[in-house]
């Protein structure tokens, strides 16, 4: 069940339900004449009731037996992500009373603080975040719209623009729900290449071509699969200006059954998610060539899947990574920074970038540190990290910075190579991990690491998404670039 939107002159709604926003300070005179007596008087009672209270509530009211009012009382101030939060909530609140049609009426009763009053288009693009869910699979399927009618006078570019974004958190939303017979890497190359319609510039380097390369690190974790491992670069060129691009790497582990170092059977069905960090790099370049963002980007993503097999990588194999830099492989379930490492150098050296933001689901230690609340944030500069900080607080797409230090290199130090990729004495796991990850930030280019671990998938749902992959990480970026780069 999902959200449409109509777009309709108010005067020729026909819905019989409709939702309307109250205040605090409305007037009771207000509702004279706009519905019956009986409702009217219901109205004045709940404001009084509630004239004191600091909470936006929801509540229903029948008109008649198959008629509802649906009352959106603001008490508090409601900024974007507050509005968008609200139309989550309201989005629910209709589909658990079943109301399938509904207009959503314009503000008609203005509060004298300024504080109430709802951002409109956020409400909306709220409503139809909450909305998504992944029924592809599924033979008998609830295909009904929860219809919205809103006034033409709200269409606005803010109203495209959230469009823009809700499609790309939606395409990434989509990409991490697939099981993993079905995207596999050689199937998510092709979903990549078909984005060149919306004006992005996409290069698949395939085995071949990264044998070639040396980026012998990534292709290690990929070996002991049929399916193919590739490096996918997508541009966007929204600068007429040779300005260097924002660099955006992703983790896109198809499946991880950890290798030879075998995950436990319980809950390995959860690794389709383990390339939740290219999907949402995926989206967020979805998004920017939808919007026309003002801005040269660039996402660079390794496509694996991690397997077990006669050809696998083996515990203690040592490979050659793009940098030129050996690793000794300690424990082939420590894959994704091996994909990373790669792609990070590649990317560098090819686009000398601004600055990269990397994202991953790299490991189990940031949900034991953070748990679903916070994206663990390790970074070799503040500027961009303070950034990062304040456009997840604005998105709700929370970060926690974590510590980087010297002293930490010596537990990724190897005997046999230039490094291993496991900490084996214990501790700091993903600390360690973002510590060998930036060792392949060789020209000291401005560089975060974002461990979305605990944030790419949730049992549960949250306050914009429902239930299974959230689409972390695309409003996070998006506004990072929207406010400080375009």
């Amino acid at each position: 069940m999902s959200v449409k939107i109509n777009y309709l002159d108010s005067k020729k709604s026909s819905n019989k339900n409709k939702a309307i926003f109250v205040y605090p300070d409305t007037k009771m005179s207000g509702f004279k004449g706009e519905f019956d007596d009986k409702i009217n008087q219901k109205l004045v009672n709940f404001l009084k009731k509630n004239k004191n209270t600091k909470d936006n509530k929801i509540i229903s009211l029948n008109q008649d037996f198959d008629q509802k009012l649906i009352i959106i009382f603001l008490a508090k101030e409601n900024d974007e992500l507050e509005s968008e939060k609200l139309g989550a909530k309201f989005f629910d609140f209709v589909k658990n009373n079943e109301v399938n049609d509904i207009y959503i009426k314009t503000p008609l009763f203005e509060s004298s603080k300024k504080k109430y009053n709802i951002n409109y288009n956020s409400f909306i693009h709220g409503a139809e975040l909450k909305s998504y869910e992944f029924n592809l699979y599924k033979t008998k399927k609830n295909n009904k719209n929860i219809n919205f009618t809103v006034d033409k006078i709200n269409i606005s570019q803010k109203a495209k623009k959230l469009d823009s974004i809700l499609s790309g958190v939606n395409f990434t939303r989509d990409l991490v729900s697939e099981p993993g017979n079905i995207l596999h890497p050689d199937e998510y190359a092709k979903r990549l290449i078909k984005l060149k319609k919306f004006g992005l510039k996409v290069i698949v380097y395939d085995k071949k071509k990264l044998k070639k390369m040396g980026c012998n690190a990534l292709l290690g974790v990929g070996q002991g699969s049929i399916r193919g491992s590739y490096l996918v670069t997508i541009e966007w060129k929204g600068n007429k200006s040779k300005s260097k691009p924002l660099a955006f790497v992703g983790k896109g582990v198809c499946f991880d059954t950890g290798g030879y170092s075998l995950k436990p059977a319980r809950f390995m069905e959860d690794m389709t998610y383990d390339m939740a960090g290219s999907a949402a790099v995926v989206g967020l370049m979805k998004t920017l060539a939808l919007r026309k963002a003002k801005v040269n980007a660039v996402g660079v993503v390794g496509l694996v899947e991690n397997m077990v097999s006669g050809n696998a990588q083996r515990p203690g194999d040592i490979v050659k990574s793009f940098s030129g830099k050996t690793i000794e492989v300690l424990n082939t379930d420590a894959e994704g920074r091996l994909v990373l490492a790669d792609a990070l150098t590649f990317t560098e050296k090819k686009f000398k970038p601004k600055f990269m933001v990397d994202l991953a689901t790299l490991t189990g230690a940031i949900i034991v540190s953070l748990g679903s609340e916070y994206a663990g944030l390790f970074s070799n500069d503040d500027k961009l990290s303070k950034q990062l900080l304040e456009a997840g607080k604005r998105v709700d797409e929370k970060l926690w910075r974590m510590p980087l230090h010297k002293n930490f290199d010596k537990l990724m130090d190897s005997k046999n190579a230039d490094m291993q990729n496991i900490n084996y004495v214990g501790g700091a796991g993903s600390t360690t991990a973002a510590q060998f990850l930036q060792r392949f930030i060789l020209n000291k280019t401005p560089w975060a690491h974002l461990d979305i671990a605990g944030m790419a998938f949730s049992k549960y749902g949250g306050a914009l998404n429902s239930s299974g992959a959230t689409g972390y990480g695309v409003r996070l970026l998006n506004r990072l670039v929207e406010e400080n780069y375009e």
